[in-house]
């Protein structure tokens, strides 16, 4: 039992570490799902009617994305949208970076670089992502 308890804890780890980045990289979906659960269940809808209406928003707020992406015939236009939903993601990455950076190491600046680098890794995660996702299908014509 003392053999298994390293590796489930490092497997633990990992899949947080797993989840806060899918997290990051959709963090424009979560955020507004969290803020208007939060709003809805604070106004009277209860915990399972904040929580549906919460993921129902974060849906939608994804859904709409993707429809923009694919049907918005400018490129000047889905790099805006592309923009509007990497730009949390990237703030997202920096924020879940710099929390693991300052636990790991005592040095600001080591801490800033790694979290760079984080952010970076989000950005580029979640444009890969979202554009990737809508421009599957027929090339558009501009």
């Amino acid at each position: 039992m003392l053999f298994f308890a390293p590796l489930l804890i490092l497997g633990a780890i990992g899949f947080f570490c797993w989840l806060l980045f899918t997290l990051a990289v959709f963090a424009l979906p979560a955020f507004v799902g969290f803020t208007i659960g939060v709003w809805s269940f604070h106004t009277g809808a209860g915990v399972l009617g904040g929580i549906l209406i919460g993921l129902a928003t974060a849906g939608l707020t994804f859904g709409i994305g993707q429809l923009l992406l694919a049907f918005v015939p400018w490129t000047w236009a889905r790099l805006l949208i592309v923009t509007a939903y990497t730009a949390p993601a990237a703030a997202a990455g920096y924020s879940a970076t710099h929390g693991i950076a300052q636990m790991a190491m005592p040095s600001p600046a080591w801490q800033m670089i790694f979290s760079i680098i984080g952010a970076i890794a989000v950005g580029v995660t979640a444009l890969i992502r979202i554009s990737g996702m809508a421009f599957t299908g027929q090339p558009h014509r501009a």
